[in-house]
């Protein structure tokens, strides 16, 4: 048994030791190849804004505005879902890069000494000095036209007796001009990666407008919520302090002989059984509280995540209830949805894929052509000869020009790769348009339950409120025949049961509204409008 015990410890020993030499290894090949081991950390995230403007005695108060607004400063969603308008903006920067001008320039310094082999290489041994200049510019323009020119400029010093030259100085200035006739000719098939990114860019707009609108129903919902659960256990409390006013009624009729004994206890477990509904309504409307709290960003500082939260917005709805039908409803849903707008520049998109698609079908004709200036100045070694003159005046003056052009054509006999892109862009078409029509039907479906909820929500409300009316009449009818010995205690509890779910109903029937008037704007796209709310144009 100790050999089996120093077995294990001598292992995990080794394996603690290998581990701590990986780690040291790996620390030194960081340091060989310049990886600091104090890297600078990132800059740390914003903290949650305008939360502090809506404390009040110690708790947050709140409007369902002031809840929107908070969800659309503090909402890590949203702040997800805006890197995708960034990086579309990105993309679009990117997609002018092909036209972007290019300067380039280099200098060299070549000294070089060689024996020599025979009398005609002018020394013994041959010492050359290379000194060489390039500067070049080089451009191509949404046309397709591709410009191009360069400079240069060697100075050569040799010992070489026979050199006629000596040092000198050649130069020459050339500009050249290359032009697709075919594949690449025109506009478009430059442009076209601009113009795809642009639509990527709208695209991502609408699918970010999309989003936030999906956000502000999810805050107005959440805020409801916790209205709900908040008037639901004041509802529940008062059951309990009614079904606690019976009980303490029957312990009075028990102690006076006027009671039963075993019906006590009826009351007695109404109460228990009504201090257990307080419960749950308490710890219910703690879980809804901080569901609200992550969506307005409450969460993310202790300071305001222990706040008790004070919702001012009441639920029963105020002046004339809204009414509207489906097809009206649809109409606006169809011009406003960012959903549909998204898939149609989609679309748009495809159609550019398209196009460019049959443009690399074509075959490659390029003209070219090209003008130049060469000069020549230096020390001339020949007895009597004349001076050679300025090589860069020779050079810009044209002195010595040349020029030429040439047509070239690259004709591929079959083209897979390119035929296989058009038939992707074809097919991501098709995918595309069947993603619209979803997108529809999903949007129909949308404003057909949100009229339908609109519409059962009013009437409940408007039943609700009589059933609630009824309820404590019968409860006044109930207590009063018990006080006058009719009735026993079970009429008097079970009427207080049905006042409490009378009551929860009609709340509930009120939250359901707001919910649907919310829902009815979010199948229109209508809601970011009616809370007043603007994105922002994205910076083209």
């Amino acid at each position: 048994m100790k050999a089996l015990r120093f077995f294990f410890a001598l292992a995990t020993l080794t394996l603690t030791l290998s581990s701590t030499m990986r780690a040291q290894d790996s620390s030194r090949a960081e340091r060989y190849l310049g990886i600091s081991g104090h890297q600078k950390p990132a800059a740390p995230l914003p903290a949650p804004q305008g939360l502090q403007d809506h404390v009040a005695n110690g708790k947050l108060v709140l409007s369902l505005d002031d809840s929107i607004r908070l969800a659309l400063s503090n909402n890590t969603d949203i702040r997800l879902d805006r890197s995708q308008i960034e990086f579309a903006q990105d993309n679009l920067h990117r997609a002018f890069g092909p036209f972007d001008p290019l300067v380039t320039s280099s200098f060299s310094d070549n000294r070089a000494k060689s024996p020599t082999i025979t009398q005609i290489q002018g020394a013994p041994v041959l010492d050359t000095l290379s000194q060489t200049t390039t500067l070049g510019y080089a451009q191509t323009f949404q046309t397709g036209t591709n410009f191009q020119t360069s400079f240069n400029t060697n100075k050569l010093s040799t010992n070489d007796s026979l050199s006629l030259v000596n040092p000198s100085l050649a130069s020459y200035l050339q500009f050249t001009v290359k032009q697709p006739l075919l594949r690449n000719f025109g506009l478009f098939p430059n442009r076209a990666p601009i113009l795809i990114a642009q639509r990527n860019l709208n695209q991502a707009s609408a699918v970010f407008q999309g989003e936030v609108n999906d956000i502000i129903l999810q805050a107005v919902a959440n805020y409801w919520n916790v209205v709900l659960a908040r008037e639901s256990l004041v509802v529940q409390r008062k059951s309990l302090e009614e079904a606690q006013k019976s009980y303490d009624h029957d312990k009075k009729a028990l102690g006076l002989g006027a009671l039963p004994p075993l019906d006590i206890y009826r009351s007695e477990s109404q109460v228990a059984s009504r201090r257990v509904g307080v419960i749950q309504a308490e710890y219910a409307l703690k879980q809804t509280e901080d569901i609200f709290r992550q969506v307005i960003g409450a969460d993310l500082d202790p300071s305001f995540r222990v706040l008790d939260l004070e919702l001012t917005d009441q639920p029963e709805p105020l002046g004339t209830l809204p009414s509207t039908d489906i097809a009206t409803t649809l109409a606006r849903a169809l011009a406003n949805r960012p959903e549909l707008e998204a898939t149609r520049q989609q679309l748009a998109g495809d159609e550019l894929n398209i196009r460019l698609a049959h443009n690399n079908l074509k075959p490659d004709l390029e003209l070219s052509g090209y003008y130049s200036g060469n000069g020549l100045g230096g020390t001339n070694t020949t007895v009597g000869s004349p001076p050679l003159g300025n090589g860069l005046n020779q050079v810009f003056r044209f002195t010595y020009p040349a020029y030429g052009a040439s047509l070239s054509l690259n004709l591929p006999i079959k083209n897979h790769s390119a035929e296989a892109n058009l038939a992707d862009a074809s097919v991501s078409r098709s995918h595309d348009q069947y993603q619209q029509r979803r997108t529809t039907q999903n949007i129909t479906l949308d404003v057909t339950n949100a009229v339908h909820a609109l519409e059962q929500a009013k009437l409940s409300m408007e039943a609700s409120k009589v059933a609630l009316d009824l309820a404590q009449k019968s409860l006044h009818a109930d207590e009063r025949k018990y006080e006058l010995g009719a009735e026993t205690v079970f009429f008097v509890l079970d009427a207080q049961t049905q006042l409490a779910q009378a009551a929860l109903n009609l709340i509930q029937s009120q939250v359901n509204f707001q919910i649907a008037v919310a829902q009815l704007d979010h199948s229109t796209g209508d809601l970011l409008e009616h809370h007043h709310v603007q994105i922002a144009e994205p910076i083209r």
